[in-house]
């Protein structure tokens, strides 16, 4: 069974993060996560690869998952989030 602990340990071994959110959406039995990452290592890099890169990071992970989903975020474009919700 994969934890959020295990995923975020990975992914902040990988990137510098700014905000970093990981919900179990399997009611606890460890098999779907959604992460949302919010890093400046996403800076130049289109929505495919930013993907592609935490793939790679959680490649270990997610071969024992059945579900994984993920939004991937610049922290300017992390802004606008939070400023769209806030409005």
């Amino acid at each position: 069974m994969i934890s959020a602990a295990d995923l975020e340990a990975a992914i902040r071994a990988a990137i510098p993060v700014i905000h970093l959110e990981i919900e179990d959406t399997s009611n606890g039995c460890g098999e779907n996560y959604a992460v949302f990452v919010v890093s400046e290592a996403f800076e130049g890099k289109n929505t495919l690869a930013r993907h592609r890169f935490i793939n790679e990071v959680l490649k270990g992970q997610i071969a024992q998952m059945h579900a994984f989903s993920q939004k991937t975020l610049t922290p300017a474009q992390y802004q606008a989030h939070l400023a769209k919700q806030a409005a």
